[in-house]
């Protein structure tokens, strides 16, 4: 690390610090409301600085700049208005100028609601930035230190939400559930663990995304995986089609004990990737070709015989032909749908798609308790809600459809589809 970003650190953490030691040694909070109350004081000083940042920019000039001037506009006292925040309300004095040109940005005129700078801090936070580098943009947009103190309890503010919405009642029924997981550090007594975060990305009967929850653990095994699914069923969740997940420990016990009709199907990317570790890498290319024509045949009977033909040709690295040997079952059960829906449950890429969104927040480094894990991963979920809009998944008809076809599946579809 260079010296003058270490420097730069140093003088920021210092400054968060005299900053929570002034609050502390003014306010003297001893309970979380009281210690909102203080921020709520201090978000007004905030606010009026952003303010006079602004009308710098606007005129041109700062305000006890001395010399010729490049315009005729000056500053003309200040009104005062009273603002709603996530903290209650606060008076705010906003600056004027002679001309009535300025429009506030931090303070739109005629604006009795501020609380989107602190959703903007969250915002900023859902995208994976830091405290320091949210403390660096504030400052650079609008001239001001805002400390992490600060930051960490406008963040703090989800921490419900985001359990709210974990316990939140689910949908009764549905189509696909895709599991995967992402490690993450946590700092526990002293020492860091990684974790396993299990996400659980559901596709409702009209191919609607909902993320179902977050769960944080250390092991992992058809117990826990029993408790999990015994959850989704408490929330509500009656029914569910399919569930493709890569070969979790557990899992398909653990689903079927809750589930019983649910087909569990491993992801076939998932078995390509644990299949080429015994394959040298100047023949993945033809190795993977080949099981393509596998996965990919028009008919059972067809990968069936690309099967053997596979089996032959690869003789020479048994350990790879094991892996296909060992889960064939999970591909023959694929034909025993459409190709729409084949190309739904084979892979478990919607999931990790999400999981690379959720990526973005890791980068951080070690997060100092689950909280704080839950808290930016929520923040990162409801970015992709957002993203999704509410849309269904491409080519829902056709996989609707074709689900149509299997009079078992489609009288489990009617009992829940609404028209």
């Amino acid at each position: 690390m260079g010296t003058a970003l270490m420097a730069r650190r140093n003088r920021q953490n210092t400054k968060g610090a005299a900053i929570a030691q002034a609050i502390m040694e003014e306010y003297q909070p001893q309970t979380r409301e009281e210690m909102q109350d203080a921020i709520k004081d201090i978000f007004g000083p905030m606010f009026e600085a952003m303010l006079q940042g602004e009308m710098d920019s606007h005129l041109g000039y700062g305000n006890n700049e001395r010399g010729e001037k490049n315009t005729t506009n000056r500053r003309n006292g200040y009104s005062h208005k009273s603002v709603n925040t996530a903290y209650g309300k606060m008076d705010v004095s906003v600056p004027r100028d002679r001309e009535g040109s300025f429009e506030p940005k931090a303070i739109p005129k005629r604006t009795k609601d501020v609380s989107g700078i602190e959703d903007k801090v969250l915002s900023m936070y859902a995208r994976g930035m830091s405290q320091r580098d949210i403390a660096d943009t504030v400052e650079d947009i609008y001239g001001f230190d805002i400390s992490h103190e600060t930051i960490s309890t406008i963040t703090d503010r989800v921490i419900q939400t985001a359990q709210e919405w974990q316990n939140r009642p689910l949908k009764k029924f549905y189509t696909f559930l895709f599991v995967d997981c992402i490690y993450v550090t946590i700092r526990k007594e002293m020492e860091t663990k990684n974790c396993a975060v299990y996400v659980v990305l559901g596709y409702d009967v009209n191919g609607i995304k909902d993320v179902l929850g977050l769960w944080i653990g250390e092991s992992e095994g058809k117990h826990y995986w029993m408790q999990i699914f015994d959850e989704i069923r408490a929330r509500g969740v009656e029914d569910v089609l399919f569930i493709s997940m890569d070969g979790v420990s557990g899992l398909e016990e653990g689903a079927r004990s809750i589930f019983k009709d649910v087909v569990v199907q491993r992801c076939i990317v998932h078995l390509i990737r644990n299949s080429i570790k015994y394959i040298p890498s100047k023949e993945y290319k033809a190795y993977t070709a080949q099981l393509k024509k596998v996965y990919g045949a028009p008919s059972l009977k067809a990968a069936e015989a690309e099967f053997e033909r596979f089996k032959q040709a690869w003789v020479k690295y048994p350990g790879a032909v094991d892996v296909w040997v060992r889960n064939w079952e999970h591909v023959a059960q694929l034909y025993n749908y459409g190709s729409a829906v084949r190309k739904v449950m084979y892979t478990t890429n919607a999931i990790e798609s999400v999981n690379s969104s959720l990526r973005k927040v890791t980068k951080k480094g070690a997060f100092p308790n689950e909280d704080a894990v839950r808290k930016a991963f929520y923040l990162r979920i409801v970015e992709l809600y957002k993203k999704w809009n509410g849309r269904p998944v491409a080519n829902w008809a056709f996989v609707r459809n074709q689900l149509a076809m299997d009079d078992k599946m489609q009288a489990r579809i009617l009992k829940y589809e609404q028209y």
